[in-house]
């Protein structure tokens, strides 16, 4: 039977027999770990020799992003050192773990025989129902990880070399033994389901130090298959989420029982909860100790005032990051079907507030039809922007697509002429949340096959 252990290879010595491709994906992953990872190959593969020249060159290497402990931000580094010549029995001596990865399979048998006279697990990459320990697939979802093994009986270590060849040739070993496709095909279900967020990831100990954290998250323009697989995690892992009106807020329903949802959405003329009340709330409950996420839509760099909430936790002594998101002046548009440039059209695009109206720059580019403007939250303001870029010249017939609740099932597209929008847009009944595009990108049939430059 296979009992499934974590262990803590940082500051200890990994034995590596064999220089080849799989014996080189596993120096590295144990080095991230913080193994001191010995080699002995005759010679290596380009890979491997790499990592033994740039441990030799930074005698710590730097763990991955994906390997980063939580209590301080990263594991200890690890060490890859080369002996070029073939395994002796006296290299498992100081040894905490052995793998097997040469490619004759005597020595793999060799060397996980002298392990486990030593009481030294061993790994047989060959041939993993010989060996005493197996290595899992795995998968992390921020700092958890999750591993996966088959849960066979290893093969008796037998001085009957005979006998040991008797079970390798009858296939009766593998038959009943490690299965690493199975195992990998259940790590990819499992990966899927967390990075779908259909796993609670809460934490249920108290955050070292008493503090909890906060993280902004862009939820990207509505549609809850656009928030990012960073963002999903976020929430998994969440305590606490204060949410906006906008973005995708349907994924609220999908929370853990027990999560505190906090609504400090605004509504255009309506800022029932202000800026300066959902900093304090940010930071209240990361002091109290608690995971909390801010979920906001689009990007909470981009007319998001994530920079304000962002230096509102670093005052406090908060930690805080952010996961960006799709934004909702790139992506609607995109969903829509127009492109912010197009070859042989335009080449560049300005994004503006629709409260702040238009600067000279985006009236230049309006003007000249030199960049695509786009318009966030103007639809209020629809007639003074359209003003502005009439009065510096626009052209009255320049397309102008006006995209309603992009990627929801609300979604709708009013397009008319610069100079007919207003009219155009209170005909339809024009409402916010819109995204406005003003361009000849906006123009009906722009990529219809007829009109592709």
């Amino acid at each position: 039977m296979t009992t499934l252990l974590g262990l803590d290879l940082a500051g200890r010595t990994v034995l590596v027999a064999g220089g080849g491709p799989v014996a080189a994906r596993r120096a590295r992953a144990m080095a991230d770990d913080g193994a001191h990872v010995r080699v002995v190959a005759p010679q290596v593969c380009e890979d491997l020799r790499d990592l033994v020249t740039a441990s030799l060159h930074a005698p710590l290497l730097a763990p991955s992003s994906a390997r980063r402990r939580p209590d301080d931000g990263a594991a200890p580094g690890g060490r890859v050192t080369w002996a070029p010549r073939e395994v002796r029995e006296s290299d498992v001596e100081d040894a905490w773990l052995v793998l097997a990865a040469t490619d004759d399979s005597g020595t793999n048998r060799d060397l996980a025989a002298w392990a486990a006279a030593r009481r030294t697990w061993c790994v047989n990459a060959g041939a993993a129902h010989e060996g005493t320990a197996r290595t899992p697939a795995t998968t992390h979802s921020g700092d958890v990880l999750v591993g996966v093994v088959t849960d066979v009986p290893p093969a008796p270590l037998s001085a009957d070399v005979r006998a040991r060849e008797r079970r390798a040739a009858d296939g009766s070993a593998e038959r009943r033994g490690a299965d690493p496709r199975r195992a990998r095909a259940v790590r990819d279900a499992i990966a899927e389901h967390l990075r779908s967020g259909g796993a609670d990831q809460r934490r249920h100990r108290p955050a070292t130090g008493g503090f909890g954290s906060v993280t902004l998250v862009g939820g990207g323009p509505g549609a809850v298959d656009l928030l990012t697989v960073r963002g999903r995690r976020a929430l998994a892992e969440a305590d606490v989420v204060v949410a906006d009106r906008l973005g995708p807020v349907d994924v609220l329903d999908e929370l853990a029982p027990g999560v505190e949802v906090i609504d400090v959405g605004k509504t255009p003329g309506n800022h029932p909860v202000p800026q300066h009340e959902i900093n304090a709330i940010l930071v209240e409950q990361a002091q109290r100790g608690r995971r909390v996420v801010r979920l906001k839509g689009g990007d909470p760099f981009v007319y998001g005032r994530g920079g304000e909430e962002v230096l509102a936790c670093r005052e406090a002594g908060v930690p805080v990051d952010v996961v960006p998101g799709v934004s909702s002046a790139l992506s609607v548009p995109a969903l829509a079907g127009i492109p912010l440039t197009h070859r042989g059209t335009v080449a560049a695009f300005h994004v503006v507030s629709g409260h702040d109206g238009l600067d000279a720059a985006a009236l230049a580019g309006v003007r000249d039809r030199t960049a695509t403007l786009v318009v966030l939250m103007g639809v209020s303001q629809l007639a003074r922007i359209t003003a502005q870029a009439l009065g510096a010249g626009a052209d009255p017939a320049l397309p102008v697509a006006i995209v309603e609740s992009g990627s929801t099932p609300r979604q709708r597209v009013t397009r008319a002429p610069l100079g007919e929008v207003v009219e155009r847009a209170a005909q339809v009944g024009v409402r916010a949340p819109a995204i406005i595009v003003v361009g000849d990108v906006a123009a009906e049939g722009r990529l219809d096959p007829a009109t592709v430059a």
